[in-house]
């Protein structure tokens, strides 16, 4: 169990340096754009779309990665109060409870990027990307943070209820 549990957070790491490249990416992008519409004055009808999809795919590929870190909002008032095996308890709850909405959010996304792949769906600008690709972002990115809670379900699963720590973004 440890194994994957190291697995998946390797595989979290690996995304949330893809999605740190793709925010340099549509930072450079951006400021090439500036630089041909404002210095060179000439056409940039691809730049925006671009910047767009890399900051889409920058957020859910990083999604996994974030949590790795236990970077997501959360309220501890109530775990907090509660004795150490009710904190255990409601923890597994809840991320069974993501886990599950996540897994409905990845099955409807990868039948909606499949059905853009087999009509050839593209989008309705100049550049005509075809849409499947950044569909593909959503339930890659739903499907890597729902590994990734697992991973954390099955580490806090493994921890001793005393030894779950909320405070400090870490058990």
């Amino acid at each position: 169990m440890r194994s994957f549990i190291n697995l998946v957070n390797s595989v979290s790491r690996f995304f949330g340096v893809v999605a740190a490249l793709a925010i340099v990416g549509a930072v450079i992008l951006t400021c090439e754009m500036i630089f041909i519409r404002y210095f060179i004055g000439a056409s940039t009808y691809w730049h925006t779309e671009a910047v767009v999809y890399l900051m889409l795919g920058a957020t859910l590929l990083g999604l996994p990665y974030v949590q790795t870190l236990k970077g997501h909002v959360s309220v501890d008032i109530i775990p907090i109060m509660l004795p150490p095996v009710g904190r255990k308890c409601l923890l597994l709850f809840s991320l069974g409870m993501a886990i599950i909405v996540l897994a409905i959010m990845t099955f409807y996304a990868a039948e909606l990027t499949f059905i853009a792949y087999v009509k050839n769906w593209t989008s309705e600008t100049v550049w005509g990307p075809p849409l499947w690709i950044p569909y593909s972002l959503v339930p890659i990115g739903c499907g890597l943070f729902s590994l990734q809670l697992l991973a954390d379900g099955m580490d806090i699963w493994l921890t001793p209820a005393d030894g779950i720590v909320l405070e400090g973004g870490s058990h």
